[in-house]
């Protein structure tokens, strides 16, 4: 398989801390990877590293199949990077600032300006690119610092928690960018903090904590790890909460989990809807009034939790690594 990057044992130390310790990762190409994690867990320290920012102590990695370390030069002529704050030149324009990119990356004047103004429109901005930057909206400053990432056609792209600090359109309106990117081939490294991101764009998630890859697969694989789904319900007499407990025992894979106070039980079920339907036929049948019942599934919340939650000082993390594809 042609991976657009891969990384093989990163370790990255300052003095006694490990920023990274024997990260690997592969991103096959026109994918999205999603990188989640703690603060300081080492993302950013990936993305810097892969992006020729910052030497690794120990490992490999190549991206668009060029090494990082032999050739960064090579490297960077095949990438694009979109940081954690927006870096633009708030006393230029926003042409000025995509057309002073261009010439960085010797496109020429002509060419310069004119990918300037398609990026320009692409990103919404038109009506604003002769504006200095300084007048511009902190979404608007993240979309004109996406275009600077693009403004070569990059094959390889990476952000570094890109819609942090924007409001829930803005946000929306880059992850349609990003997925319009993504289906025009581009190659995606993203790190966020926004679980809910990850879930919406990643083809593949890789959890890290403490410098560690704790965890990997698709957004189903993961949620599914932590403890798939569960039947809800809430009987509507208490005194029947034990006989609904025990009919719904052979539904799930697991005794039911019971809280008398709110009338309620709790089950690990495999089937979904379906098995919804047969508990409330059994519990009908049966003459056991319902108030409430659902079936739950784990979010990318319940996974980071119930993963890096559980790793503690000196012990060992999980190590789940499961297949690729987007849920």
């Amino acid at each position: 398989m042609p991976y657009a990057i891969e990384a093989v044992g990163l370790v990255k130390r300052y003095g006694a801390v490990t920023a990274l310790d024997g990260v690997d990762l592969r991103v096959p190409r026109g994918t999205v990877l999603g990188l989640l994690g703690p603060n300081g867990a080492g993302k950013t320290t990936v993305v810097r590293i892969l992006s020729t920012l910052l030497l690794p102590d120990a490992g490999s990695a190549t991206v668009d199949g060029v090494d990082v370390l032999a050739q960064p030069g090579a490297v960077r002529q095949r990438i694009g990077l979109s940081g954690q704050y927006a870096a633009v030149d708030e006393y230029l324009t926003g042409f000025e600032n995509l057309d002073m990119i261009g010439r960085l990356y010797h496109l020429g004047r002509r060419r310069s300006r004119e990918r300037a103004r398609e990026l320009l429109a692409l990103f919404s901005l038109a009506d604003v690119a002769n504006n200095p930057a300084r007048t511009y909206s902190g979404g608007m400053r993240r979309r004109l610092d996406l275009a600077g990432a693009l403004i070569a056609e990059p094959p390889v792209l990476f952000l570094d928690e890109p819609t942090t600090g924007l409001d829930p359109r803005g946000r929306t309106d880059m992850w349609q960018l990003i997925e319009r990117l993504v289906a025009g081939g581009t190659t995606l490294l993203l790190t966020t903090q926004y679980l809910e991101e990850a879930d919406a764009l990643a083809d593949e998630i890789v959890v890290i904590d403490r410098g560690r890859a704790i965890a990997r697969g698709t957004s189903h694989e993961l949620k599914t790890q932590v403890g798939g789904e569960r039947l809800e319900l809430t009987v509507s007499e208490p005194g029947r909460l034990r006989d609904a407990a025990a009919l719904m025992a052979p539904l799930g894979v697991a005794e039911p989990d019971i809280d008398e106070g709110r009338r309620s039980l709790s089950v690990a079920v495999s089937g979904g809807v379906a098995v919804l339907r047969a508990a409330l036929a059994t519990l009908d049948d049966a003459g056991v009034g319902v108030d409430d019942a659902g079936v739950r599934r784990p979010t990318l919340d319940d996974v980071f939790f119930a993963l890096t939650g559980s790793t503690t000082e000196g012990a060992e993390p999980h190590a789940a690594v499961v297949g690729g594809g987007k849920s």
